[in-house]
């Protein structure tokens, strides 16, 4: 078993960029007259404060319901935009009105049988763990990164048999840090190095993150905080900005983007305890909510053939679906040490999102490199689809309008850019390709002043509405792309 690190004085990692993105702010003046007032008042206030700011949606929805009949001739749009509309506006008064940080304040919809769940030690063992290959330029601060967290942790590096120089970097940061690197002598792949170090680590929760990312020394103790006030929480994400946002176009984007996907759509999955992706820049899992199905993890098969990325919607899968999936991955599994060690109960556990557990990673930072990683992602999603799609329906309507609703937007995707912006023009039907790009560009303001408000000394946001116009009229191309070619696949980041 590999044991806590005796505490020592912790070496101050080297200087990284001044980003502007990386520096705390202060809470505006709205924020901190709604912390202090009791949780009733507050929500009330949030809802009224939402409502006004979706107001102008609102109305253009009511507009888009009573000038209906000038789009007759296009149905598919007509429903579509409406129902895209009515789905972003739905999303946004969730997440800021019903969503609360679990790090912070204890979430307002909690399961009734929460007392039910095992309690976590009030400081529970945390184990830390990295998988890296071929990543010399990056390791170091990373692991540094890691190293110097808030919260006492077990750090585990594991090299996947890189050939760049990164083990050297790894041998000599093991001289001088709390930290245990393990150095493979055949490639096992990404989930199958993260799932080495797990033979032998003791943590009560286990943490991940990937290798160009950098989390904020508190990140991990507020996820620890959020998962021993939440015991029907088995896992949790944090919450990832670009940490090379000022480097070009491409990376402006990605950093407002993410600020979306997280504080928008995880916030509105963890609404309800069932975010469906717990991303790789921060992943803290509860030991129990993932051990039995690690090994299955590792050996994942898809379409006949290895599935080698590292599937952080897969992980999460095996946390929210046990309770209907889990009896039968554990039989598929049923000789492998992580099933007979110890046989946890399968558990209808919630999965949450941890808006001030900050991370920084570094975005694709030029156009190649960003559609491999979205080549990538769309493997996974469709890889993932198969699994958490087959028992989403169970969760609830809310959930299910959420997860399916998303499903059925990024698979439709490609075939509405095709129907506006080619087929429309080329049969003399031009208003329609207005309106429709309109659509889109709205979206992205939305978004885009949602990130304004959030995060007001930061003028990315302007780069929302471009981000929206490339996801939807190029990036969805990448499915079907990503469909056809889903039995290839490398995990090295290097390799994007």
């Amino acid at each position: 078993m590999l044991t806590q690190p005796k505490p020592k004085q912790k070496p101050a990692p080297p200087p990284l960029p001044p980003l502007r993105s990386a520096r705390p702010q202060r809470p505006g003046v709205v924020r901190r007259l709604l912390d202090r007032m009791d949780p009733d008042s507050r929500y009330d206030a949030r809802r009224v404060l939402v409502l006004i700011c979706l107001l102008p949606l609102l109305l253009l929805l009511l507009i888009l319901a009573r000038g209906a009949y000038a789009l007759q001739r296009d149905p598919l749009l007509l429903s579509y935009g409406f129902t895209v509309l009515l789905g972003t506006i739905t999303m946004f008064y969730l997440a800021y009105t019903r969503y609360d940080d679990p790090s912070e304040r204890p979430m307002r919809k909690r399961p009734k049988d929460r007392d039910s769940f095992p309690a976590l030690p009030t400081t529970p063992k945390v184990s830390f763990l990295l998988a890296v290959k071929d990543e010399v330029e990056c390791i170091e601060n990373c692991v540094r990164s890691m190293a110097t967290s808030d919260y006492p942790v077990q750090v585990v590096v594991v090299d996947d048999l890189s050939e760049d120089g990164t083990q050297d970097v790894l041998r000599r940061l093991e001289t001088e840090l709390d930290i245990k690197v393990i150095c493979l002598d055949r490639n096992l792949g990404k989930k199958g190095a993260l799932v080495r170090p797990c033979e032998e680590a003791d943590g009560d929760i286990i943490a991940m993150t990937d290798s160009d990312c950098f989390p904020a020394p508190d990140a991990l103790a507020r996820c620890v905080r959020a998962l021993v006030a939440h015991r029907e929480l088995g896992a949790v994400s944090g919450h990832a900005r670009a940490l090379n946002a000022d480097f070009s176009f491409w990376t402006k984007a990605q950093d407002v983007w993410f600020e979306g996907q997280f504080r928008v759509v995880k916030a509105t999955e963890a609404t309800f305890g069932t975010v469906t992706c717990v991303s790789g820049p921060l992943a803290v899992f509860r030991r129990e909510a993932i051990f039995n199905y690690l090994p299955a993890w590792a050996n994942d098969h898809f379409m006949g053939a290895p599935f080698r990325f590292s599937t952080d919607r897969q992980l999460t899968g095996y946390v929210l679906g046990q309770k209907w999936k889990g009896q039968a991955l554990k039989c598929q599994y049923a000789d492998s040490p992580f099933v007979t060690e110890r046989d946890y109960p399968e558990r209808r556990w919630r999965v949450g999102y941890v808006y001030s557990a900050k991370v920084w990673t570094n975005a694709p930072p030029r156009f190649r490199p960003l559609m491999k990683q979205q080549i990538r992602w769309k493997k996974s999603f469709i890889r993932n689809l198969c699994f958490t799609g087959t028992f989403m329906w169970h969760m609830g309507p809310g959930p299910a309008t959420l997860y399916y609703g998303h499903v059925l937007w990024v698979s439709a995707a490609p075939f509405m850019a095709f129907r506006h912006m080619i087929w429309a023009p080329a049969h003399g039907e031009a208003f329609l390709t207005l309106l429709y790009l309109c659509g889109i560009i709205l979206k992205g303001c939305a978004y885009g002043l949602a990130f304004k408000i959030d995060n007001p000394g930061d003028n990315h946001w302007i780069y929302r509405p471009a981000m929206g116009l490339l996801s939807t009229l190029l990036l969805a191309w990448m499915l079907p792309y990503s469909l056809a070619t889903i039995r290839r696949g490398v995990w090295s980041r290097s390799a994007t």
